[in-house]
């Protein structure tokens, strides 16, 4: 007899989610990487620019190019903020989806275990059949050699 378990579709679909969940924890690994890489850019673009503005005013630049510096010195700012609030929202995302994935492991380990449990119980069933099968042959030829 072959084992057939009748919520195997349920398990497939387990499975399933649970790739799909590691997909998108991927996903927005990958997103969280981008956006730190992008931070650590425009920190470096301010620090260039903080040397250039320093080299500028030893050097005694018209005020025109010290201002200038100065006004993408303060953009280099708030895109640093912003780019900030975007690697928190991506570690959030990130978090979700560690959760999310968590989630779905364990809802895939419990539909597992019970289709292991299901295979268990029909192995055992199966040896206990045979078993009573193989005692009422030996019961027969038992009888067969009595007469």
């Amino acid at each position: 007899m072959i084992f057939n378990y009748t919520f195997q579709n349920i398990v497939n679909l387990k499975g399933n989610e649970r790739t799909q969940a590691e997909w998108m924890l991927s996903s927005a690994l990958v997103k969280l990487q981008e956006e730190e890489q992008t931070l650590i850019e425009l920190e470096k673009f301010r620090n260039d620019t903080t040397e250039q503005l320093l080299l500028k005013i030893e050097n005694s630049a018209s005020i025109v190019k010290i201002q200038e510096l100065q006004t993408y010195l303060e953009y280099l700012e708030q895109c640093i903020v912003r780019k900030n609030s975007d690697v928190r929202k991506a570690n959030v995302a990130v978090r979700k989806s560690q959760n999310h994935l968590s989630d779905k492991m364990l809802d895939e380990k419990v539909w597992l275990k019970s289709r292991d449990k299901a295979k268990d119980k029909f192995q055992h069933e199966t040896l206990l059949r045979e078993q009573n099968e193989l005692d009422e042959i030996a019961t027969v030829r038992f009888a067969m050699n009595l007469r």
